[in-house]
């Protein structure tokens, strides 16, 4: 044994640079936990180097089933007491750490070897069945599963495991970076793409939980610091900036062509400009649903109407509730000539008036679910004679909880309206409001228990429609002024009356079409019926609207 630990700790010294080389890049190797690496040495290559070699390793390797008394650390401490000096012993000790340390990266990179052999071999899929696999898994799963092995690697790095990105998280985990790095190793592929913080878990479909996310809100906080938050120089941040998106519009917008599915949520720093951008590099957009983003309604539907033709689902939740009164009337036409397949619209947290929610009802053809959930200044005056028309007829969930101006005589009237036969395919109706609703002449007189709304005639004549009004016993009065007062100190609204001109744009109903004269009010018009009484609207969208 002192013999063969002379040899080999002699050789080391010749081969003590390549030694340490091999070993730093055999340590990268197993740091990226892949079986085979461009370091690998080739045996037959080594033994001509030095054809003693492998019989020296086959003696050492022998000395782990030899008996106790052949003891390697005894013949090492043999080996160490002959030398001349105490340099001597330092440097023989060096020796025999680089060459153990050797001797225990080829053994694993021969282990790991072995492993993806034998991996491909017992593994049961083909490649193209394992990497339809792999597809369906979630965004997480998939990186678990391409840290595995270098076989499962391979397989994930395929495009089409990337067709569907979700990327939500309850906490800022993602950045730019992870973004950018999905985005292209999807490519063309990419078919739906989810970003952002999610408060919680995913709410069902009839759910009017706010997804705006706020510290009030998260579940999972009690190890997050705010201050990893924001941004320090020099390291590696867990924001998402406005540039987040711009890998869709790179390389001629190629990642970006055939979304089909775009779901935004709490992304602090998008803007109007950033998030226009990356719209007009997503033309096969079908979903689009943007929550908590500071971007206006108004740009928002331009960009939409614009870039985004094929739209047939929206869901838009502003971040600051009550606020955005940016749409305008000639927006809403646009948006509802541009995008005519839209099926499904949620609206929540708008400034809406009634006359432009009509614009958009009685436009969309197709339209079967609406959600305009904590929108102010809707009354309901846009429910008349809605289901009659040729918009509007084919709602199937109409969502109006928390509206905050919504009138009981309105609501009874649409009820009324129900069980006459309007609205056939009407199966969801939800009118809770935390406040009650407003009464027909003050709207601080509030109604939590009304008796001209016929529920039990419309549960009892159509069973097939679920209708939600829960009320509490007494309302928040002081909510209600706060509110009031924070409105009227943000701006001042004045009524105006528009001048006698008909638009010729078919989108809205003739005189003809209404069974009563007030059909055509916005909502606002405080009991006038002869046509529109606008607030906070410009003298520039007379023409979309008719008297």
């Amino acid at each position: 044994m002192d013999d063969a630990l002379s040899v080999l700790l002699g050789v080391s010294t010749s081969t003590s640079a390549s030694a340490s080389a091999s070993s730093s890049s055999s340590t990268t190797s197993m740091a990226k936990r892949l079986c085979s690496s461009s370091t690998s040495q080739n045996p037959n290559i080594t033994a001509k180097l030095n054809p003693s070699m492998d019989n020296l390793l086959e003696t050492l390797l022998n000395l782990a089933d030899s008996p106790p008394s052949l003891s390697i650390d005894v013949s090492f401490e043999r080996l160490l007491d002959s030398a001349p000096g105490d340099e001597d012993q330092s440097h023989l000790i060096d020796r025999a750490i680089k060459v153990s340390s050797l001797l225990l990266e080829s053994a694993k990179r021969s282990a790991r070897k072995r492993a993806s052999h034998h991996n491909f071999l017992a593994w049961p899929l083909p490649p193209d069945l394992t990497i339809k696999v792999f597809s369906m898994l979630d965004t997480q799963s998939l990186c678990h599963a391409a840290a595995t092995c270098s076989m499962f690697n391979k397989f994930a790095m395929d495009p089409l495991c990337y067709a569907n990105i979700d990327l939500r998280t309850v906490v800022p985990k993602v950045n730019n970076a992870v973004v950018s790095t999905m985005i292209h190793r999807a490519g063309k592929s990419l078919q739906s793409l989810k970003l952002g913080i999610v408060p919680g878990p995913t709410a069902s479909p009839w759910s009017c939980q706010s997804l705006v996310y706020t510290i009030r809100n998260s579940v999972d906080v009690s190890s997050f610091s705010w201050n990893d938050k924001k941004t320090r120089q020099g390291k590696e941040s867990f924001i998402l900036t406005r540039s987040c998106l711009n890998p869709l519009s790179g390389e001629s917008g190629a990642a970006g062509s055939l979304l089909r599915r775009l779901h935004l949520y709490n992304i602090e720093r998008m803007d109007n400009a950033s998030l226009s951008m990356a719209l007009s590099a997503c033309p096969s957009l079908l979903d689009l649903e943007i929550v908590g983003l500071h971007v206006e309604l108004r740009q928002t539907l331009m960009s939409v109407s614009m870039s985004c033709p094929l739209l047939e689902r929206l869901f838009f939740e502003s971040s600051k509730t009550g606020r955005d009164d940016s749409l305008k009337s000639p927006t809403c036409v646009d948006f509802v000539n541009n995008c005519p397949s839209l099926t499904s619209m949620a609206l929540r947290g708008f400034k809406l008036p009634d006359y432009k929610i009509r614009i958009l009802l009685k436009g969309f053809r197709k339209l079967k679910y609406v959600d305009f959930s904590t929108s102010y200044s809707i009354t309901g005056a846009f429910l008349r004679n809605l289901g009659s028309g040729t918009g509007g007829n084919l709602l199937e969930v109409l969502i109006l909880r928390d509206c905050m101006h919504l009138k009981e005589v309105e609501v009874a009237r649409f009820l009324t309206a129900v069980l006459t036969g309007d609205f056939k395919f009407l199966r969801h109706l939800d009118i809770s409001n935390r406040e009650g609703l407003a009464s027909e002449g003050d709207w601080y007189d509030r109604c939590f228990n009304s008796r001209i709304i016929p529920l039990k005639e419309v549960s009892e004549e159509r069973p097939d429609i679920c209708v939600l009004a829960e009320f509490p016993s007494e309302g928040s009065f002081i909510d209600i002024e706060q509110m009031v007062d924070s409105e009227f100190n943000s701006e001042i609204s004045l009524p105006s009356q528009l001048s006698s001109r008909t638009s010729d744009d078919s989108l809205l109903m003739s005189c003809s079409e209404s069974s009563y004269n007030s059909d055509h009010g916005s909502g606002n018009e405080e009991g006038q019926d002869s046509g529109y009484v606008i607030f906070e609207e410009s003298s520039d969208e007379v023409d979309f609207l008719a008297i």
